[in-house]
């Protein structure tokens, strides 16, 4: 699918509502894009129900939207049918779809090719004029713990293969937008991930080192481009979010660490059981839990190196497993909505956040992490100051505060007796 609108698309007169400033801009070309008018979005991954329904709120506000399709994805029915339905409603002729066939554009792009990279934001500027917003939203998630994923060959390819994709892909995207956002002097990367980027999760090691890869790189990221007027913000909802709208791979489980193991203390759900149990709920997902090796329905569509991976994981108790989550509509729309209007809101802003958790509960996650950071820096201050040569401010709270327990305790000790 190469791509969804006229090459000679151009910007599109929208008509003012009251409530918002209007977008009759005579040109994108030349000029900055404004919080409130029309913004050309490019998304490096446009095929998840998440980024299916931000495509449909930019268009409907007016913006125009570069959809990066990835071709192992694109070429999947299941996987692009979505994509596909929004693309014959764009072609309507539905009085509120007027223009949207011109103001989004599909592009087959594969980000672990920085070519392909680069060849897309030119054809994104040339069609156009600008890149206002990059959205990095690539994702999937490798489920398996330290062991299952050091088994064999195969799920030690998964680490690789996690880091090219939520990674790698990402940054080379990232690297062949910034001669077009600084040549612009304005620009916001938007970078969505997960609480991920603050919390370790067990059952996903590789994910959660991929996140923190790619945010450390964007962190630093942040400060180089600065000077160019170019805005950097990670987006971290819930890691359910990326997980049920992206494809779930499973290691195959070693049985030591099975909640049912023998001598084993009990355990709590993992995510292993809890992605699992959502994708048992509809038959055409359902996994083994235990998969034989010689199951057939364990091959990944995406990938033709399986069948030689597979055979490599038969010590490992069974298969590599690929699934796409498949959610009633309702469903989905509960699960992602949120995420995409904080998208919206923040995408282009004047002034952005560095970061963003979207959700109460993973907000509340993140404080209770950031609290045990700061109670155990607390608790081994002195052993931070002692390796430092000079007095310092620090060094004599520290010494300060050590000094007013020991009074508390002695105190309390005369009155004890």
């Amino acid at each position: 699918m190469a791509d969804t609108g006229s090459a000679e698309a151009g910007p599109t007169r929208h008509t003012p509502s009251t409530t918002a400033a209007s977008f009759q801009a005579p040109s994108l070309m030349g000029r900055t894009a404004t919080h409130n008018s029309p913004r050309t979005w490019f998304l490096t991954s446009s095929l998840s129900p998440l980024c299916i329904r931000l495509i449909r709120l930019l268009l409907a506000h007016g913006d125009h939207v570069v959809a990066c399709l990835p071709p192992h994805e694109i070429e999947d029915d299941e996987r692009s049918a979505e994509f596909r339905e929004l693309i014959t409603e764009c072609r309507s002729s539905r009085k509120d779809r007027e223009g949207w066939k011109d103001r989004i554009r599909g592009i087959r792009c594969d980000g672990r090719a920085m070519g392909q990279c680069g060849a897309a934001i030119a054809e994104a500027v040339q069609v156009f004029g600008r890149v206002d917003v990059l959205l990095c939203c690539k994702f999937e998630a490798v489920i398996g713990t330290v062991e299952e994923l050091s088994a064999t060959p195969a799920t030690r390819n998964l680490v690789r293969d996690q880091f090219e994709t939520i990674f790698f892909s990402q940054v080379n995207f990232i690297k062949a937008a910034l001669p077009q956002l600084r040549s612009q002097h304005t620009g916001h990367i938007l970078v969505l991930t997960s609480i991920g980027g603050h919390i370790g999760t067990p059952c996903m090691p590789m994910y959660t080192a991929a996140t923190w890869a790619l945010e450390g790189y964007c962190d630093s990221l942040a400060y180089e481009i600065a000077p160019f007027n170019i805005k950097v913000t990670i987006v971290q909802p819930n890691k359910e979010i990326q997980s049920l709208t992206n494809k779930i791979i499973f290691a195959p489980p070693l049985p030591a660490y099975a909640a049912d193991a023998e001598g084993s203390p009990p355990l709590a759900p993992t995510m292993r059981d809890m992605l699992a149990s959502v994708l048992n709920a509809n038959p055409d997902t359902a996994i083994d839990q235990h998969p034989s090796p010689a199951d057939p329905e364990s091959d990944d569509p995406d990938d033709d190196e399986n069948d030689d991976q597979n055979d490599d994981c038969e010590g490992a108790g069974g298969q590599i497993q690929y699934r796409y989550p498949r959610l009633p509509a309702a469903a989905y729309d509960k699960l992602v909505m949120e995420t995409v209007h904080a998208l919206t809101a923040i995408g282009g802003h004047e002034n952005p956040p560095a970061r963003h958790i979207v959700g109460f509960e993973g907000a509340v996650a993140v404080k209770e992490k950031l609290k045990t950071v700061t109670e155990e820096l607390e608790d081994f201050v002195e052993a931070s100051v002692a390796v430092d040569i000079f007095d310092s401010e620090l060094m004599a709270e520290a010494r300060r505060g050590r000094r007013g327990e020991g009074e508390g305790e002695g105190e309390g000790g005369r009155e004890g007796f």
